[in-house]
Order: C-alpha cells, then sequence, then structure tokens
C-alpha cells in the first residue's frame, strides 16, 4: 500500500519510535493521527508533521473508542495501525525487598499487550467494510514487539512477557484478517536510541552498542520508521515478527 493520501492511526506517538514513525508516514503523504497519553507531547509532534493529536489511553476500551473515533471524523477511516505505545519496566520477580509487586507486571502487560490488542481490535473492525484496493488489499497493522521477546534478560519479565505476547498475537491476527484483506506485522527492535535509554549515562550507552555484532551502534528511531513504511509499502510481508537489531542476541543479564 502506498501511504499517500490515507489515514494513518500512531500511538505512542509524543516521542521515540512512535514519534519518528509518524514523522516517515506523514512524509510519505499519510494523514497522520498522533495518540498518546501525553496529549501535549502528541500535540508538539503532530504541530510539527502537519497531523492531529489525539489522547489516548490504550488500555481504556471506551478511551479507545472514542479516539479511533476523533482520529476518524478527521481524517477518515484509518487504512494504517503503527502500535507504538509502551513501556520498559525493569525489576527482578524476586529481588532484595521481596517479590516484584504483582500491579507492576499487570501494568506492563495492560500497556503493551492488552493495549496493542485493544487497538488492533477497534482499527482492524473499521478497516473491514473499507473498499478493497485493486489487490484486495484493504489495511496493514504494524505492532511493536521487541528482541526482550525471544530473549529476556534477568529482570525484564514482565517487559519481556508483554512483548512475546505481542509477537505471539501477530501470526492469529494475520490469519483472521486475511479473509479481508488486513495484513498483521510486527517489529522487534533491539537497542535503540529512545527516550528512555538516553537517560542512561553515556558510557552505558556504549557498552550496549558495543554488544551489537554490526553495526556497533544504536538503533535510530529513522531505521524502525523506515521498515515500518516498508511493510506497509510490501503487501507480501504479513504475518511477520522481523528483528531489527544489528544480529543483537541478548545476554542473561
Amino acid at each position: 500500500m502506498d501511504p499517500k493520501g490515507h489515514a494513518a492511526i500512531v500511538t505512542g506517538a509524543a516521542s521515540g519510535l512512535g514519534a519518528e514513525t509518524a514523522s516517515a508516514l506523514a512524509k510519505a503523504g499519510a494523514k497522520v493521527a498522533c495518540l498518546d497519553v501525553n496529549l501535549d507531547g502528541a500535540t508538539q509532534v503532530a504541530n510539527k508533521i502537519g497531523g492531529i493529536a489525539v489522547h489516548c489511553d490504550v488500555t481504556s476500551a471506551d478511551g479507545a473508542v472514542a479516539a479511533v473515533k476523533q482520529a476518524r471524523d478527521k481524517h477518515g477511516p484509518a487504512r494504517i495501525l503503527v502500535n507504538c505505545a509502551g513501556i520498559g519496566p525493569a525489576k527482578r520477580m524476586v529481588g532484595r525487598d521481596g517479590p516484584m509487586p504483582l500491579a507492576e507486571f499487570e501494568r506492563a502487560i495492560q500497556i503493551n499487550l492488552v493495549g496493542t490488542f485493544n487497538m488492533m481490535r477497534l482499527v482492524a473492525a473499521a478497516m473491514q467494510p473499507l473498499e478493497a484496493f485493486a489487490d484486495g488489499e484493504r489495511g496493514v497493522i504494524v505492532s511493536t514487539a521487541s528482541v526482550a521477546a525471544f530473549e529476556g534478560q534477568i529482570g525484564q519479565a514482565a517487559y519481556a512477557a508483554s512483548k512475546g505476547g505481542v509477537a505471539a498475537l501477530t501470526m492469529p491476527a494475520a490469519r483472521e484478517f486475511a479473509q479481508f484483506g488486513i495484513r498483521a506485522n510486527a517489529i522487534a527492535p533491539g537497542i535503540f536510541h529512545t527516550p528512555m535509554l538516553m537517560a542512561l549515562p553515556e558510557e552505558a550507552q556504549k557498552s550496549l552498542a558495543a554488544a551489537v555484532p554490526f553495526p556497533k551502534l544504536l538503533g535510530r528511531p529513522e531505521q524502525f520508521a523506515a521498515l515500518v513504511r516498508h511493510i506497509i509499502e510490501n503487501t507480501y510481508i504479513n504475518g511477520e515478527v522481523i528483528r531489527l537489531d544489528g544480529a543483537l542476541r541478548m545476554a542473561p543479564r
């Protein structure tokens, strides 16, 4: 699908991978709705790229319905959904203070996995009645997993479980939506330049980059966004979880 002229929804668009993806889609000619719980941040991104900002808590059934409706009222029904909303908690299951609070595990699952599912179900439902293109396609969904889905490190139990769920969700979604011409894929990024990572000391960042086989660099959000665009444009990519990690395989710690 050529993104030009089509409505796109990007969650987690206030910063990091979501912001860069929203910008890339806008440059490709898409009409972009920037969804985020951080409305001020989403507004800054939207103003910069010529899109719209919509407050959205992806874990809220009613809130997500309202956000999708607001985006549709402005841009028309979305043909593209990119799920970038997420958090990256780090805590051992059993630490010096005892067991990890269950609420912290539940929060990671709610935002990263349930939030992704919530947006997929709503946007896919809105895509299904749309007129198909000549090749039969109606829409495309790209979600964000992580290499932690496959090699979660010590302290990443909640994060790895949530992203593993996103990876596992991709194939059944692609199979279910195939009859409607809707593709579902996911990207599993490695270590990327994001606000969360940039909070680490410079030496820590260099150490992380050195662990990447090649190139020995942290991934750039624009590389993630470029892959999103390629997935959208390449209609034969479906049901895939694509690693974007410079051949990195995470060590236990």
